[in-house]
């Protein structure tokens, strides 16, 4: 080896540690809004299946991601603020579940990617142009929740035989909610049900909104789902069953909380598949060509013990139809 490729080959070996600490991974910052509580378990557990979803892709936290999490504590108001706080840090990218904190992100930033993993109505909502080509900086998973409107008003119906009238707690100042209150119309007539609205947007609203229903005495309760139900889920269980009211509803929780069934999109799933949005952004691939992918995953859950309390029984064909019988 003669003296040139000597001083070549040594240079060289001195580079190769600086390129490779260039190479090394950035990490990189996912901001979280959430409307709820912060020691919310429902919330948790959530945030637990898209953290499963990114470890199944080699993804660890603290070596190649961060989360920076912010919580609305039930007050939507809150939601842009807590946004625009995470745009100042800056994060990378947003991971946010819901209307309302997915509408704070678009607020907050308009070249942030943003990762919907519970997507009511994406398109109604006007948070992509289409499912197919998101455009902007948004994309992620739909959770379909006003086309299973009407398929929970059926269930009702086979739950509750007698009920007529029945009460709706739900947001209207949610876009999607409002879809779904309309979606849920004429199959509502058509099993002979008279829907009553009770709108409620912040914990205030909502303790006025269980008090009305108390004193219109309906024969069952449909409620919607949203961050401030979720988050008080247990108050408004309680009040169902106290007031002997069998409550419908769209995610397991409210089962658990109170309600007598519910039936949705598998949410746990749509977090854990949210997660491949990130691999692929990481990867170089542009929000606005991510097609927004749609639910798979659906379940029926029925409560037994909420159903004997309010002296129900469940038809046997429901109970077989049913993912899980809680008993």
């Amino acid at each position: 080896m003669n003296r040139r490729e000597f001083i070549t080959l040594l240079g060289g070996a001195a580079v190769w540690p600086v390129l490779a600490s260039a190479q090394q991974p950035k990490l990189v910052r996912l901001g979280f809004i959430e409307p709820g509580r912060s020691k919310d378990l429902v919330a948790a557990n959530l945030r637990r299946q898209f953290m499963l979803g990114l470890r199944d892709l080699g993804y660890v936290e603290g070596r190649h991601f961060q989360l920076e999490q912010r919580n609305a504590e039930g007050e939507f108001n809150r939601l842009p603020g807590l946004a625009r706080e995470l745009v100042g840090l800056p994060v990378d990218m947003f991971v946010v579940g819901g209307e309302a904190s997915i509408r704070a992100a678009m607020q907050a930033t308009d070249h942030i990617p943003i990762i919907m993993t519970l997507a009511p109505d994406p398109v109604g909502s006007g948070f992509v142009a289409s499912l197919a080509r998101p455009g902007g900086n948004v994309t992620g998973v739909s959770a379909l929740a006003p086309e299973l409107a009407g398929k929970r008003v059926e269930l009702l119906k086979e739950v509750v035989p007698r009920a007529v009238r029945v009460a709706v707690l739900w947001n209207s100042s949610l876009q999607a909610k409002v879809a779904e209150w309309k979606d849920m119309q004429e199959p509502a007539r058509s099993v002979g049900l008279t829907l009553r609205s009770f709108d409620a947007s912040s914990p205030e609203q909502l303790e006025g909104a269980l008090a009305a229903i108390g004193r219109d005495v309906p024969d069952a309760l449909l409620t919607f789902t949203d961050g401030l139900t979720i988050a008080f889920r247990q108050r408004i269980g309680s009040f169902a069953l106290a007031n002997r009211l069998p409550m419908i509803s769209e995610v397991r929780e409210f089962a658990e909380a109170g309600g007598v069934a519910t039936y949705g999109t598998n949410r746990a799933d749509l977090w854990r598949r949210s997660a491949s949005y990130v691999d692929k952004i990481m990867r170089g691939a542009k929000p606005s060509d991510l097609p927004v992918e749609q639910p798979t995953r659906f379940e029926m859950v029925i409560n037994l013990n909420h159903a004997k309390a309010l002296g129900l029984e469940v038809p046997p064909t429901l109970l077989a139809r049913a993912d899980e019988v809680i008993e």
